[in-house]
């Protein structure tokens, strides 16, 4: 009687799936961090800096943690305020006009949808200049460079406009699970940063 072989699994696909898993939760205590350090108000384009240069080194298996979060973050934070002030003012500039759509002021519909297209560019690009900021690097270029990127790459910039999208709708359902996905969004724009260089 013929004795059948079983296969054993191979060990390479377990560690793959783990290292993934392992990067998947690691995004998501990164996006704990990154809400932690959002608190300032205007401190988000530096938290996101530092959470993205945080899973950049987990994914090239390099060591990090908490203590190299805070001092990208405050590296990051020195011109990071101004870029979140300004994102800021840009927000209260567009939620006037979509204010303004909406008491049926003349042409208020067509200016809020592009005060609301514009908004999500910049916020698409912000993010693309997070996803490679390094220590010493200016805020003003690396958000010029993401801006080309942002329009030669509709793809990717699609992909964290659903990301932004996933955040937003997490907030309305279940505000706390809004919290973790904010490193998953991080994550994204690292690997879509990832794909354009490659490209």
């Amino acid at each position: 009687m013929a004795q059948t072989r079983v296969k054993p699994r191979s060990p390479r696909r377990e560690s793959v799936f783990g290292e993934r898993f392992a990067l998947f939760a690691e995004s998501l205590l990164t996006g704990v961090w990154i809400a932690v350090a959002c608190l300032g108000g205007v401190t988000y384009p530096a938290a996101f800096a530092a959470g993205a240069r945080h899973l950049r080194r987990r994914a090239t298996h390099e060591i990090g943690g908490w203590r190299k979060f805070v001092a990208d973050f405050r590296a990051a934070v020195r011109g990071g305020w101004v870029v979140g002030l300004a994102g800021w003012a840009a927000a209260v500039a567009v939620w006037v006009d979509v204010l303004a759509a909406r008491a049926g002021i003349p042409g208020g519909p067509l200016v809020g949808s592009v005060g609301v297209l514009a908004l999500t560019g910049l916020a698409v690009a912000l993010l693309r200049a997070a996803a490679v900021w390094t220590p010493g690097r200016s805020w003003r270029a690396l958000l010029a460079e993401a801006g080309r990127r942002t329009v030669l790459d509709p793809a990717g910039s699609f992909l964290l406009v659903c990301g932004l999208a996933v955040v937003a709708v997490s907030a309305w359902l279940v505000a706390p699970l809004a919290v973790p996905v904010l490193g998953a969004v991080a994550a994204a724009a690292v690997a879509v940063e990832e794909r354009y260089r490659r490209r």
